[in-house]
Order: structure tokens, then sequence, then C-alpha cells
């Protein structure tokens, strides 16, 4: 295998590019920004000009299906978009791979399609679309499934932080804020680093959770930020117990010798 595609080369898919370069593999990713392009390229990786809303709409991109693997790393965006937008955009996606006969697919997905069912949370748990926590990605994967000509792994990736992306920066100073029930976050660093693993031991046709081992309570990781990047805490808290929660078990990956480098959240490094 020395070719691999990666759809969005954002916050998580331009590591993952420079890390597989580096590794000798041939990368080409997809942008949805001329300019992000141009320093794409500047920077040695190839990339052409792709989105999905949700039909493909871009410039010279059959190339990035033209690869022994594809990575697909796009957000489902339910916030703005209705549930049925992002499985349209992975029908797409699944039909221009089986089209160019790709042979092998990493979807990143989100343990948000857990329930948040005051329990642990294992890729062995039955999810339906009734008790799912996100019916756009429990769909995406669903399609992604059935009916494949290709291996497929997907990694169901916990907060995705780290860099500049800092947890307590989003609720400093902010009133009310859940601070009892536990974390599942993962370090950027660690995030590449799994999805190269996954295809370094070519652990195919799996699915695997990608959160940190270690799972502080939300306020430790609050206070602790606000301390170290020298920012205001959330200004109160709500009361205990009073939400519901969930804890992802990483130890499915963690039983193929995949070690994480920052196991705890408290120990993520940011910048800025």
């Amino acid at each position: 295998m020395k070719k691999i595609s990666v759809i969005g080369l954002g916050w998580l898919g331009e590591p993952l590019a420079k890390q597989l370069i580096k590794k000798g593999y041939h990368v080409m990713g997809s942008t949805t920004s001329p300019e992000k392009q141009e320093r794409f390229e500047k920077q040695g990786i190839p990339s052409a000009l792709l989105s999905f809303v949700p039909y493909p709409e871009g410039v010279d991109f059959h190339p990035l299906f033209e690869t022994d693997l594809l990575i697909v790393n796009i957000p489902p965006r339910s916030r703005t978009f209705p549930e049925s937008f992002h499985p349209e955009q992975i029908k797409y996606i699944k039909a221009m791979a089986t089209q160019a006969g790709i042979k092998k697919i990493i979807y990143v997905s989100s343990t948000s399609v857990y329930p948040d069912a005051n329990q642990e949370a294992r890729e062995s748990d039955p999810l339906t679309l009734e008790n799912t926590g996100n019916k756009a990605l429990f769909n995406a994967e669903q399609l992604l499934w059935q009916d494949k000509n290709y291996d497929l792994t997907i990694i169901r990736f916990g907060g995705l932080l780290g860099v500049d992306r800092i947890p307590g920066r989003y609720f400093s100073g902010k009133e009310n804020v859940v601070g009892d029930s536990q974390v599942n976050y993962i370090h950027r660093d660690d995030a590449v680093g799994l999805i190269d693993w996954v295809i370094e031991k070519s652990l195919w046709n799996e699915t695997f959770n990608g959160v940190c081992p270690i799972h502080p309570r939300r306020k430790e990781i609050y206070e602790k930020n606000a301390l170290d990047m020298g920012m205001a805490p959330p200004s109160s808290y709500a009361a205990e117990g009073t939400s519901k929660w969930k804890v992802i078990s990483p130890q499915k990956i963690q039983d193929t010798g995949f070690a994480f480098k920052i196991p705890n959240p408290l120990d993520f490094w940011y910048v800025g």
C-alpha cells in the first residue's frame, strides 16, 4: 500500500497527512479553500479542491480516488444541517470509492454515536437508530458497512483537543457549567498516532474507540486550564448528578498494543 488520500485536510487531517508523508506514503488530500490548497502545496502536500454539498463539488479531484486507502475525515455538522445531510455526503463518497475500486477505507467517526446512558460504552454495545446519540453518524457508519467490497475500519474519537483547542476556554466565565461528569478526550497527537497505528498494523474491518484511558472530571480540566492558561474558570457549576454521562472505553485499541502518548487529559499540551 503506497497511496493514501485524506478527504478533509482540516485540524486533524493536515498533521495526519504530514505524519504519513514522513513514513513514506504518497499522500494527497482535499480542502475546500483555495488559500489552504496553496499552503498545502508549499508544504509538500498535494491537494485538490473538493467539498460535498452533499454531492461532490470541486476541481480536478478525481486523482484523490486513485488511491490504495481513503481516509474520510469530514465532520457531520449536525448543528447546521439536517441529520440526513452527512449520510448523503458519505453515500456519494462510497459510490465514488466503489467506482474507483478503492480497497481500504478509514472513516473518522465520533463517540457521540453512543447514548448518554450513565454507563461505560464499548464498541460491542448494540447501537440502533432508536438509542444512538448521533443519528447522522450512526447512519453514515451503517451505510459504509452495507454491501461493501472494501476493507473498512471506523474510528470513533472522543473530544479532539490539545494544541489550540483548550476545553476550559469554551467555558471560561460561563454559569451553570456541568463539572462532575468524566471527560472522554483524546489529544490530537494521539489521534494521529492511532490512525497511523491502524494502518501500520492492518487493523481492518473493525471499529475502535479513540479516547484517553484516564477520565478526569470536567471541573478538574476547566480549573487546570484556567490556572495554566491565565483565563477565568467557569463562574458556577451545575448541581452534581443532574446531567447524563458516559465513559468511553479504549480497551479494544489498547489490546492491539497501541499506547497513548498522553493518557491523561490533565497533561495535554496547548499553545496560545
